[in-house]
């Protein structure tokens, strides 16, 4: 299953890191480690960011894949299960079975 990890570096511990010269060796390290689908860098509320596409066999794995951003970083991390088109396409009748079932409740209003 795949997944979307936000890691959100703590920037303190980034900028030590910076200015000793290691902040790319550590996150090269652990993408390298963590064999991504993808890997994209940016800022989330003026902190720097990683969102990382992972493949899951398991939840059990979430906690390998949180603790080098935790230990080395002091990152907030996030994951968020995604998918792919085709794994959306599948996930049509599921959502057109919700749609007959509750869509009717949008119409009625709130009691004021």
């Amino acid at each position: 299953m795949r997944f979307l990890l936000k890691a959100v570096m703590d920037t303190e511990r980034a900028n030590t890191l910076a200015r000793a010269g290691k902040l790319g060796s550590v996150i090269k390290q652990i993408v390298d480690e963590q064999k991504p689908e993808a890997a994209y860098f940016t800022d989330d509320h003026g902190k720097r960011t990683a969102l990382v596409i992972l493949d899951m066999k398991d939840v059990s794995q979430i906690p390998a894949f949180a603790e080098p951003w935790f230990l080395a970083l002091n990152a907030h991390i996030e994951f968020h299960p995604v998918m792919l088109s085709a794994d959306l396409e599948k996930a049509v009748p599921g959502i057109e079975k919700a749609a007959k079932s509750y869509g009717q409740y949008h119409t009625i209003k709130a009691a004021a």
